[in-house]
């Protein structure tokens, strides 16, 4: 950002029910409750939503607090490279910054995409995330995305029932490219059991199989698929520790603490020859928003968040053909709070 200029700070949580329970190894759930930061200068409008980390205990409510211990420094006005320094990634420093990307924009009246250094904005063909239940269940729920080109299940840790699974899914939707998510349910033992069946369904990637800090289980594990990073790197500092484990790079703005850093990772993790996905903590078009625009830079585009709350906001992403767009009028230099 240019020069700082003093703001308002306004913060609040919201609940996020979801339409239904949603289930993956180890978890089960039914809201994901957010926190909203809003700027005002009089004039302009930022916004950022963020849910934070749940498997780091970053809720909202610790976010809220640690918010508002920097109030005054962020009221005198701070610009995104600084605000890296005061905060740790996470969910407080993602909505925080994703709000100053936002009153950058209105100010400038330039788009946020544009200001990252894009030409323009395409619609990304985004994954469709099946959550983890019985593999009939699975197959019709995938088969009922009648317009997914892309499908991403979420798998429990059981090698069985995991490869039933995906064999469902893949006889029900012959088409659609396939990617799983472990969610960090597999051991050195138990993968291996596992990745003939994804091979046999044309799986196209296994994410987060292992668990966070056990990532030399994955020594001696022939890949017969890429494993992409997902709990395992958080921000730029533990891509550049890990990356070498991984063929693909999970970044999320909740995880890494806002778009500036999920640009930063998505542009090493080229520079270190790796692949490069975008994914989000569900949330509403409000936090799809920002990473609709690091998904401008990414391999894979996992942004399916909002379908699966009871309400999102207005006006909102859109879906269409298994692709998702999102207008200046969601975030940016047209939008209003």
């Amino acid at each position: 950002m240019a020069a700082n200029v003093s703001v308002e700070l306004e913060l609040h949580n919201e609940p996020l029910p979801m339409s239904a329970p949603f289930r993956i190894a180890g978890h089960v759930f039914e809201a994901m409750p957010a926190t909203v930061v809003t700027l005002r200068d009089g004039m302009h409008v930022g916004r950022g939503e963020a849910a934070g980390v749940y498997y780091n205990n970053d809720h909202p409510e610790t976010m809220i607090a640690t918010l508002e211990a920097l109030r005054p420094r962020i009221e005198a006005g701070l610009d995104r490279d600084t605000l890296r320094t005061l905060l740790p990634a996470g969910g407080a420093r993602n909505a925080l910054d994703c709000a100053l990307w936002e009153l950058e924009s209105q100010r400038s009246g330039v788009p946020v995409w544009k200001l990252a250094g894009l030409e323009k904005a395409n619609k990304l063909l985004t994954t469709f995330t099946v959550g983890a239940d019985e593999p009939s269940v699975m197959a019709d729920r995938a088969a009922a995305y009648s317009q997914a080109r892309a499908l991403k299940l979420k798998l429990t840790g059981d090698p069985e029932l995991d490869a039933a699974r995906v064999r469902a899914v893949r006889a029900r939707c012959p088409q659609p490219w396939i990617g799983v998510d472990a969610n960090q349910g597999y051991m050195a033992a138990t993968l291996p059991l596992l990745l003939p069946a994804l091979v046999e369904s044309k799986v196209s990637l296994l994410e987060q199989p292992c668990v966070r800090g056990q990532e030399g289980d994955l020594d001696g594990i022939e890949r017969a698929l890429p494993f992409a990073a997902d709990e395992s790197i958080l921000d730029l500092a533990e891509l550049e520790a890990l990356h070498h484990r991984f063929d693909v790079i999970n970044i999320k703005l909740d995880k890494c603490g806002g778009l500036t850093e999920g640009l930063l990772m998505a542009r090493r993790a080229r520079e270190l020859g790796k692949q490069v996905m975008v994914g989000n903590m569900c949330g509403t078009s409000l936090a799809a928003a920002p990473a609709f625009v690091l998904g401008q830079f990414c391999d894979v585009v996992d942004l399916d968040g909002p379908i699966f709350l009871k309400q999102d906001r207005t006006p909102s992403v859109h879906y269409e053909d298994g692709y998702i767009s999102c207008g200046d009028e969601v975030w940016g230099p047209k939008a209003a709070a």
